[in-house]
């Protein structure tokens, strides 16, 4: 088809404007470009010059402020404090990283023996991964490294927060301790969190630190920074500060702790109180202890080996890791299988003579001359073991066994504590699969007096004494309350013993504290709203020939320390509302009476009473020497943390 001139030209008028739109666009992106090259090369010329010489933007982690550990009072046990330390990364250091150390030595103590440890430890790590030279410097030796940062490339100084334990001893095993991330902790975690790589981050390594240590490490934060192409930072472009962890509350009072660990002194024991109606370990101290804050700063092979080599085993957290024979703490349990039975009642009564023989061989009482006839209560009071011998024949081990793990020994109690031990409650089953052997007469003879195969953690022997007091199944809990939210205790359940059953236990208790035969009448409580209920146990830790039971047996203080009898102790109070349960384990201490009994009667008086407790609280016989304790120690006074993230 043929266009008219006048199609022709209206085509031609619309490229021209097409065309001068195009050429405009044209010109204003030029022009644009132009004006953006100008200000590149003209007004941002040094900014551009230093960026094309190798800068770059980095992200560095920034650790977050570990969580706060209070007691239940509100008192800090475990904190942070300010550290200033120094750093270098070898990648930044420009190639002679002695040469960078051996320039710092100046200004700060390094060694050639240290600068040789640090060269070694830069081989194994990456290029850039930030290495610790130092720690805990002073303002003077940080604000010098600061100001000759110029001649020092690689070297960063830093200013963070340590772990601090202002209690040192008196909750080392609880606590636990942080230290530096290792890399056999790194081979335990499937996805590590980049924050452990952090240099000499701190991790929990035992106790409520290890436990806990999700909730207590926190959120790492982050900044952005400018480097040039030697790797040195520029500036900081922007900051997301970490988030703090969790601050957590425990059960424990730290004044009731700090008198506990105080009053076992330097023996080597094991104290738990327990709160009859909640659970609440309100104290749980071992002894002796150690100071928590040698391990963050990194403790030295001398004290170690001290540590390692001190025949008490100050490491070793005797309160759930321990495990003993209960002695005469365990009759409780063989009593109570026996009445739930029906085997024997509260009047059933058994004729001592001093031994009984079984099988050719012959078991002795503890006296010699034998207690007579016994009832419940009265074997319980004067703690006569042919009684017990005797009834143990007649229920069986499966039901002692079984008694015994419904009281909570032999079982595995949940608490944020290192190597919580299960104990052992023997039966036939358990020594067929551990030994290959039949159960004995004889093995129960042992087990119904808390010797041969029967082992128990104080802890264990603790939670036994609140049940049996409470008629509850009380379980045993360590936190309070995680970012002031509170661990509300459950509603126990009853115990499914008879409750006549346990009065006639509580009965027997009472009258060793009280009875005018009882075993334990000179650590009694007198004031009657505290009337105390307990239960004395010695276990033997060798053997006594026939030989030596013929011409006398050895006393306990003529022979070594270590071979002699553990002394415990359990008891509850107030008798009539119990409001504390304590176990107090003295490892060869002897006699429970004489060595475990007066450490828990003090230390539940003080509980009680919530301080040192008045002097006529205890037999005049005993206050003389209890008021030549308490002006010995040195107690502590807990006061609420200051607001902040150091210690108080």
């Amino acid at each position: 088809m043929k266009r008219s001139p006048q199609d022709i030209q209206a085509s031609s008028r619309l490229v021209t404007r097409r065309g001068l739109m195009l050429g405009g666009i044209q010109l204003g992106v030029i022009g644009g470009l132009g004006m953006r090259l100008r200000s590149m090369q003209l007004d941002h010329a040094d900014e551009y010059r230093m960026l094309s010489d190798g800068n770059s933007i980095k992200i560095r982690l920034l650790p977050p402020a570990r969580g706060l550990i209070h007691d239940r009072h509100g008192a800090l046990i475990a904190g942070n404090e300010q550290n200033y330390r120094v750093t270098l990364t070898r990648e930044e250091a420009g190639g002679d990283v002695a040469q960078v150390l051996r320039r710092l030595s100046r200004l700060i103590p390094l060694s050639e023996q240290r600068i040789d440890e640090l060269m070694e430890e830069f081989s194994k790590r990456s290029a850039v991964t930030p290495i610790v030279l130092a720690d805990r410097l002073s303002w003077e030796q940080f604000g010098s490294i600061a100001v000759n940062a110029p001649a020092l490339p690689g070297v960063t100084p830093e200013s963070g927060l340590s772990r601090v334990y202002p209690r040192a001893g008196d909750l080392a095993h609880v606590l636990g301790y942080v230290g530096p991330v290792s890399d056999y902790d790194l081979s335990k975690i499937e996805e590590p969190d980049p924050v452990l790589m952090l240099p000499e981050f701190q991790l929990g390594k035992v106790g409520v630190e290890s436990k806990l240590e999700e909730s207590l490490r926190g959120k790492a934060g982050a900044r952005r920074v400018e480097v040039n192409s030697a790797g040195r930072e520029m500036r900081e472009l922007g900051r997301q500060e970490g988030q703090q962890g969790a601050t957590v509350q425990l059960t424990i009072d730290a004044a009731l702790q700090n008198y506990a660990a105080q009053r076992m002194g330097e023996e080597s024991a094991a104290a738990v109180v327990m709160d009859v109606q909640t659970g609440e370990l309100v104290a749980i101290c071992s002894s002796p202890s150690f100071d928590p804050n040698k391990f963050v700063r990194g403790i030295s092979s001398t004290d170690y080996k001290a540590l390692m080599g001190h025949d008490h085993r100050p490491l070793a957290d005797k309160t759930v890791q321990g495990v003993y024979p209960p002695g005469s703490t365990f009759k409780m349990v063989t009593l109570l299988a026996g009445l739930e039975s029906g085997v024997i009642n509260g009047g059933s009564r058994f004729y001592c003579p001093g031994d009984t023989e079984v099988g050719g061989r012959r078991f002795h009482c503890w006296r010699r001359g034998g207690h007579g006839m016994m009832d419940a209560v009265q074997s319980l009071e004067q703690s006569c073991d042919v009684y017990y011998y005797e009834l143990s024949q007649r229920v069986g081990i499966d039901r002692i066994a079984a008694m015994a793990r419904k009281l909570g020994v032999g079982v595995h109690h949940d608490l944020p504590m290192s190597a919580v031990a299960e104990g052992i409650a023997p039966d036939r089953a358990w020594k067929k699969a551990r030994y290959d052997q039949d159960w004995q007469i004889g093995d129960s003879l042992n087990a119904s007096i808390g010797q041969g195969y029967v082992l128990a953690s104080p802890l264990q022997l603790a939670v036994m004494t609140a049940r049996i007091a409470s008629g509850k199944v009380i379980q045993p809990r360590l936190i309070r309350a995680i970012d002031g939210v509170p661990q509300v205790a459950p509603e126990f359940e009853d115990l499914d013993i008879n409750p006549l059953n346990l009065r006639q236990a509580r009965a027997g208790m009472d009258a060793v504290m009280n009875g005018s035969r009882g075993t334990a009448s000179r650590s009694r409580i007198l004031p009657d709203e505290w009337r105390m209920a307990g239960k004395t146990g010695t276990s033997q830790v060798r053997n006594i020939t026939a030989a030596e039971r013929a011409r006398g047996v050895i006393r306990n203080d003529q022979l070594p320390w270590n071979r002699r009898d553990h002394a415990l102790f359990v008891c509850y109070a107030p008798y009539e509302a119990p409001r504390y349960a304590c176990s107090v384990v003295v490892e060869h201490g002897g006699g429970g009476s004489t060595a475990a009994a007066p450490i828990a009667r003090d230390i539940m008086l003080f509980a009680l009473a919530g301080g040192l407790p008045p002097l006529d609280a205890v037999p005049s016989g005993e206050r003389a020497a209890m008021e030549e304790r308490h002006n010995a120690m040195h107690l502590y006074t807990p006061t609420p943390p200051q607001p902040g993230r150091s210690r108080a």
